[in-house]
């Protein structure tokens, strides 16, 4: 048997749950469906959900409409969020696999950062991981700084007790898909805000900090909290809160495009509350301008960028 037959065959076997896995979760989604309609039409269920709707109150003072910094951050926070992740799962494949990599960078000691110990030598996927996660840590502080001065951040904070309900009145709605009214431009409904909530405050810290923890020279450097703060927890941490960010930015993507797509993508992207097509030409533009850094940050032009703050070593 030749190499490409027996990849062939292996590539058939990698593949072949899903032959089985797909289907198995079309149907429970059916199912889920199915019983989340009957739920909601028993008539205790109804009462909840015509008591508590799906949305919590906002203060009289709370803003509405999109300044234009919020649109910019949400677009430089999404690309770097994207670049974080490739790179990321680039990283721990290459950690788990075995493979030796090939390209390092190493941090000059004669400029701007200066040292007395030597600069330690990682990866090149490792540099643009921690690169790209520097920005994206930017992006987020100075988000955080933007969102308290202006007042928007009582759209995604919660304020009353009542949110707790509406959240749970709104997941049914979803699930049953009887979705909640949603008018984003004024108020998210209260599963929205609790999600926002959670991402931005409880799921972007533990990102940074166990992102620290595992920074290649400061994990050797920081032995002393082996015992309180072991490696493998802190990477398993690490790696839920990709799962977090990742399914987060899925189903958010899929419920804008679902629920009144064009609306829904004027109000981040064209910064008004319409249904005409601004946002959406600038959705695509802004896709184009992904795709294209992406395709541009890559090896060879990835390493004359890396070169800008230190020497790439090659084996």
């Amino acid at each position: 048997m030749t190499t490409q037959e027996q990849t062939a065959i292996g590539t058939r076997g990698r593949w072949r749950p899903l032959t089985w896995i797909i289907p198995l979760v079309v149907v429970g989604a059916v199912v889920v469906v199915l019983l989340a309609r009957w739920f909601i039409a028993l008539p205790a269920v109804a009462d909840f959900i015509r008591t508590y709707p799906g949305q919590s109150e906002l203060p009289s003072w709370a803003p509405v409409g999109f300044p234009l910094w919020l649109a910019i951050l949400h677009f430089l926070s999404g690309a770097f969020l994207l670049f974080i992740v490739l790179s990321g799962w680039t990283v721990r494949r290459t950690r788990r696999s075995g493979v030796r990599p090939r390209e390092f960078w190493i941090r000059d000691n004669d400029r701007l950062v200066r040292t007395p110990n030597p600069p330690v030598r990682i990866t090149l996927t490792s540099w643009w991981h921690l690169t790209v996660d520097s920005l994206w840590v930017l992006t987020g502080l100075l988000f955080v700084v933007l969102l308290f001065t202006s007042g928007q951040w009582v759209r995604i904070v919660p304020t009353r007790w009542d949110v707790v309900p509406n959240a749970v009145s709104a997941a049914l709605q979803y699930v049953s898909f009887n979705w909640p009214h949603t008018d984003g431009w004024v108020n998210y409904n209260a599963l929205q805000l609790l999600t926002y909530f959670v991402t931005v405050f409880l799921a972007a810290p533990l990102a940074v900090l166990t992102g620290i923890r595992l920074a290649p020279g400061l994990s050797v450097r920081w032995r002393r909290f082996d015992k309180r703060f072991p490696l493998p927890v802190a990477r398993v941490i690490h790696f839920a809160t990709m799962i977090w960010f990742v399914a987060f930015t899925v189903v958010h993507v899929a419920l804008v495009l679902l629920t009144d797509p064009l609306r829904n993508l004027n109000h981040l992207y064209g910064l008004r509350d319409d249904e005409t097509w601004v946002g959406l030409v600038v959705f695509v533009v802004s896709l184009i301008v992904i795709a294209v850094a992406w395709a541009v940050l890559r090896p060879p032009r990835l390493d004359a960028v890396a070169e800008l703050t230190g020497s790439v070593k090659r084996r």
